[in-house]
């Protein structure tokens, strides 16, 4: 009876579910492809002996700045300058032979020249008694005496012939000499000049290797290492893509979208393992060829400006290049975000009731992630709440925001015109600032 009393009441209502809503962030974005690269200097010197020696001076402050041609060892000259007299001795000693040859070819010419003249001499008087015997005007004696001075100038001519053919050989002999001489020289010359070793590139050289008084091999058999060094500005940073990656760098520069870090300079930006954001800026400068068979990624590498000396050879880096042309995108967060075993969705609030919409998401841009397909930017979207949310529940919402963290990079770009090209020092290139300009705008 009680039971039936009147004014029982049944179970009151739940109140409406309460969630947070925000409409997404809709702006114009590049998806920066994040890299992990390692820094690499632009040359590197291993700076050996040429020639063999005591090391008589060393002339740098170990772990300092050098620059090209500064001074760096001497080995003992004393033994290249005693070759290079010796070889200027071979010299003089080869064009005095060549001299006294030139000599020997005026004296045998000579000799042929009065050679001839008794040969014409005696044939004259040979005619001479050859007629006079025919009158039996000279003895028999007589013709068989010029006939024997005629043989007589005949043989001389022939050895002044042959003294000519002596002379030339000699002459050709001294020239022969004059030029190992000569190339004796220069190798003296040469030699005695590599006892001073200079920095070949401008950069940081490492420590001395070889201390003073050792001696030291070189050539080309196995030279002492005596020390390294390493360029600093601008330098180099390596990093590998995998296939899904590059293909994707094909296709978008194929359609127009991203121009070919082959074809176009696109700025990289780079930050260390302990900065915030990427405070360092360069552009692409080189692309492989093909795939490495055992890690099925292709090597590529962008160039860095290193004014401040902070970037060094071996460090590792995170790299960020445009994986993208800039567009306009849909950005939401991560917490908004379902996952259950087939798709990705998230619940927007349509006059107050809920509703599922399956979502294709991409990278993750200032913090939230990129919505492809399924928002168009203007819903209600769920941000706090999710779990107790239901597809067709009535519910409250409270008006939220969704906060954007800038990453530090643009939200366009451009690729980077020649004339702002970073290059090795002393090339055409060099010295050059790059700026980053707003536009739009590839790494293949």
């Amino acid at each position: 009876m009680t039971g039936c009393a009147p004014g029982q009441q049944g179970p009151q209502e739940r109140p409406p579910v309460t969630v947070t809503v925000a409409s997404p962030i809709k702006k114009k974005i590049v998806e920066w492809d994040a890299y992990t690269g390692r820094l690499e200097p632009i040359e590197f010197v291993e700076v050996r002996a040429r020639v063999s020696g005591y090391l008589q001076s060393i002339h740098f402050d170990e772990g300092q700045m050098v620059n090209e041609g500064d001074l760096l060892f001497v080995i003992d000259p004393r033994p290249f300058q005693a070759e290079l007299d010796s070889a200027k001795a071979a010299m003089s000693q080869a064009q005095s032979q060549l001299q006294q040859a030139r000599a020997s070819m005026g004296e045998a010419k000579a000799q042929r020249l009065q050679a001839d003249a008794q040969v014409q001499l005696a044939d004259a008087r040979v005619k001479r008694a050859r007629t006079l015997m025919q009158r039996s005007a000279t003895s028999a004696e007589e013709l068989d005496q010029r006939e024997a001075e005629y043989l007589q100038a005949k043989a001389d001519t022939e050895a002044a012939r042959a003294g000519i053919e002596s002379a030339q050989a000699m002459i050709e002999t001294a020239n022969a000499a004059i030029e190992s001489a000569q190339a004796g020289i220069e190798t003296a010359k040469l030699n005695l000049s590599y006892c001073r070793i200079s920095s070949p590139v401008t950069g940081r050289i490492s420590r001395e290797y070889v201390t003073e008084g050792n001696l030291i091999s070189g050539g080309t058999g196995s030279p002492t290492l005596l020390t390294t060094i390493t360029s600093v500005d601008p330098i180099y940073c390596t990093f590998d893509a995998n296939e899904q990656q590059v293909l994707k760098y094909i296709r978008l520069a194929k359609s127009g979208q991203r121009e070919s870090s082959r074809v176009a300079k696109n700025p990289v930006f780079v930050g260390l393992v302990d900065e915030e954001g990427f405070p360092h800026t360069g552009h692409m400068d080189f692309v492989d060829n093909r795939f490495d068979v055992d890690t099925a990624s292709m090597r590529a590498r962008c160039i860095l400006s290193n004014d401040d000396q902070v970037l060094l050879p071996g460090m590792f880096a995170r790299v960020r290049i445009p994986g993208s042309a800039a567009y306009e995108a849909v950005l939401i967060p991560d917490s908004a975000i379902g996952t259950d075993q087939a798709s990705q969705y998230v619940y927007i609030v349509n006059n107050s009731v809920i509703e599922r919409r399956g979502v294709e998401v991409g990278p993750i841009v200032d913090g939230l992630r990129v919505v492809r397909e399924g928002l168009v930017g203007d819903e209600s979207l769920v941000i706090e709440g999710l779990l107790q949310a239901r597809t067709e529940m009535e519910v409250k919402t409270v008006e939220g925001t969704i906060e954007v963290i800038e990453d530090g990079l643009p939200d366009d770009y451009q690729t980077v015109p020649k004339e702002q090209w970073l290059a090795p020092e002393g090339s055409a290139e060099s010295d050059t600032a790059v700026v980053y300009p707003p536009a739009t705008g590839d790494f293949s």
